[in-house]
Formats: C-alpha cells, structure tokens, sequence
C-alpha cells in the first residue's frame, strides 16, 4: 500500500495543504493532456480546502467537473442539496469547461445513465474524497459495494451518516434526512489518477483510526483508498488524534 499523509496543526493549515495538492495534479494534467476532469465532494469538512482551491491558478476552462453524489427527492433550494452546495460554493466563482452536477429529483436511471455517459469518455485525473464519521466515502456507507463495476449507485443512507447530517446543521432532525441518495462507486473513485481526501475536526478520528488500522473491509468503506496507488491523506490535529496523538 503507498498513500500519503500530511498533518496540520489546524482545519484552515490543512485545506490550504490538501488544495495545493489538488491545483498540482490537475495543472499537471492540463499540461501533459491539455485538460483535467475532476471529481469534486461535498459537506462542511471540505469548506477549507475548498475555499483555498479556488485561490490557486488553475485554468478552470480546461477541467470538467464530475459531482461525487447527491440525496435522492432533495430539492436543489434546499440547504444541504449537494449540487446547491457545488454551484454556489465553487462553480460560482469561476468558468469550467463543463460541470455535471446529479438531480436527485430527475429520473434516477435516466440520471446515472447520462452520467455514467459522460464519466466513461475518459479517467478522471483528481477526486475530491472525504471520509465520513462512519468512515463512508461519497455516501457509501457500510457496507460498501467494494464490488459494484457501476459508476454510479443508489445507496441507502444508514443511521450515523443520518446523524452526522443532522449533527452538521443541514437537517432539523432525523426524520428530516432522505433515506437514499445517488453515489459515485468505490471501484469508480479508485479508477481516479489522484485521490486526494482532506479529513479535518474530531469527529473524523475514530474513522480515521479504523481507515488507516483496520485490513480493507466494506464495513469501513475509507479503508479500500489504502488501495490506491496515489492517494493522498490530508489531517489536522483533532481527526490525527487517535492515531498520532501529541
């Protein structure tokens, strides 16, 4: 297994770490290719490393944007609508070649199939990839179809990733949380050149100590990235805790 880790003291250190690393990989394929396709992920944990990515000089009109997953009957004028979030956090503020953000409320067939359409023409160069409190990645909760040769799926949503949305602020209360979403695959996320996972705050570090300790389970979906050829870690102090405790 050969993957990276990077430790920051903070939250702010390490999104401007994991983005530097982001704006490498896709201008070092804008230079080899002439263009770059990026996988790009939600949720509070990535506002640092998204806010510092958007400072760096990337030719944004040489890269394809590929959304990672997205609830399923969630209106987009919703708070936690994840295509919301993609638009207004980063697609606001600057001219791609192409986005391709999922509708959850479009015809879910008709939206993986159109996707997958487009995702197949050619490999993504970088994904964005968070780790979730239950050590889900995209919202692929355990169990995870390590299996799956599709590059989207239908996945229900289990209790603590619920939670965990709840506890974030984006839903009043569990109830409130879909109960299914459309999610990028696992074998679709390993089929990126780069992954790139910045994984900040403490209530990442238990799944952070499975992800990094524990063999490659479904049951711990982040532990198959240790798969990866080029994989990318980066943490803070809090979400380090368990594992590099200071």
């Amino acid at each position: 297994m050969n993957f990276h880790i990077t430790l920051s003291p903070t939250a702010d250190e390490l999104g401007q770490k994991a983005a530097a690393k982001m704006a490498e990989a896709l201008n070092a394929a804008i230079e080899e290719r002439g263009s770059a396709r990026f996988v790009f992920a939600t949720g509070g944990s990535q506002f640092e490393t998204v806010k510092y990515l958007l400072t760096h000089d990337v030719d944004w009109s040489k890269v394809e944007v590929f959304h990672l997953d997205e609830y399923i009957g969630l209106p987009e004028s919703h708070p936690a609508s994840f295509r919301k979030y993609l638009k207004e956090r980063f697609l606001a503020y600057i001219h791609v070649k192409a986005a391709y953000p999922i509708d959850g409320e479009g015809d879910v067939d008709a939206v993986i199939a159109e996707l997958t359409a487009q995702l197949h023409t050619a490999p993504v160069d970088v994904a964005m990839i968070g780790i979730g409190e239950n050590a889900h990645i995209a919202f692929n909760d355990p169990p995870a179809q390590f299996d799956s040769d599709a590059a989207f799926l239908v996945v229900e949503l289990d209790e603590g990733c619920k939670n965990q949305q709840v506890r974030e602020g984006w839903f009043p209360s569990l109830d409130a949380v879909p109960t299914h979403a459309i999610s990028m695959s696992p074998k679709q996320i390993l089929a990126s050149r780069t992954i790139v996972s910045a994984v900040p705050h403490a209530a990442k570090a238990k799944a952070v100590l499975e992800s990094l300790t524990r063999p490659v389970d479904p049951m711990v979906p982040a532990t198959i990235l240790k798969t990866h050829c080029d994989w990318h870690l980066f943490l803070d102090d809090n979400s380090a805790a368990q594992v590099f405790p200071l």
